[in-house]
């Protein structure tokens, strides 16, 4: 099915969409909840406001991102590196700073 230059509100339920290819779409608003989103990559998107909650984003790769204002809490970091570096490293030494303190 393609879709050119329509507005329309869809309730997909059940549905394989696998291959589906979004571009220049506007999904703001929109919900996900149970979903197989393996392998999926957003580039050159908008999508501030993102809240992520009781996902697995294991071996997720974010690059080139604005992160301004970012959270994140309650989540498992083991392996988690920023430019390289072990979240739970930084985390350790960042306590242990500030336990000196």
């Amino acid at each position: 099915m393609q879709l050119h230059k329509v507005t329309h509100r869809l309730d997909v339920n059940v549905k394989n969409l696998c291959g589906s290819h979004y571009r220049n779409a506007n999904l703001s608003g929109s919900h996900f909840e149970l979903m197989n989103m393996c392998g999926w990559s957003f580039q050159d998107s908008y999508i501030s406001g993102l809240k992520i909650d009781d996902a697995n984003l294991s071996g997720a790769q974010i690059s080139n991102a604005n992160l301004m204002g970012a959270a994140n809490s309650q989540s498992r970091l083991d392996g988690m590196t920023i430019d390289g570096v072990l979240v739970t490293d930084l985390l350790a030494a960042y306590r242990a700073q500030e336990a000196k303190s």
